[in-house]
């Protein structure tokens, strides 16, 4: 499991629109990276939509948000044009970026298991470095933890 410290883990994937993101594309800039289950899902919608609405202060602080799952890039357009998000999905359909961060692991759901995305959320300075992983994510009020 990455930790506090360590260098953010270099990838590249495609966004909602096709266009490529690396990781490193992002140096000197902080980063939330968030990692979701599944896009248009209670959960991950009520997550999106407090990003959304505290978008401002986030970019204020200067942060870049980009959003993870293994959705496609369809899902994820809809699902940014259901919600209005103003923030990059990207489309790790390959599992690339949930395997370098260690995000994909073994959920359970009524006594079921099954291996699915983590909501975890990493916080990454200008140097390309962790800064902060939040693990406990409050969908509702994902904002004010990392504004802490």
């Amino acid at each position: 499991m990455l930790q506090i410290g360590d260098a953010a883990p270099d990838f590249e994937v495609k966004d909602q629109n096709g266009a490529p993101v690396k990781m490193s594309d992002f140096r000197g800039k902080k980063v939330v990276l968030y990692f979701y289950p599944k896009d248009d899902t209670p959960g991950c919608t009520a997550q999106a939509c407090n990003l959304r609405d505290n978008y401002d202060a986030l970019l204020a602080k200067g942060y870049v948000v980009l959003g993870v799952s293994i959705d496609d890039e369809k899902s994820h357009q809809k699902f940014i044009q259901k919600f209005d998000l103003p923030f990059p999905l990207l489309a790790d359909t390959e599992h690339e970026i949930v395997e370098k961060y260690g995000v994909w692991q073994e959920k359970s759901m009524y006594g079921r298991k099954y291996m699915g995305t983590m909501r975890y959320t990493f916080v990454i300075d200008e140097e390309g470095k962790i800064e902060d992983i939040i693990t406990k994510v409050d969908t509702k009020n994902h904002t004010a933890q990392l504004l802490k």
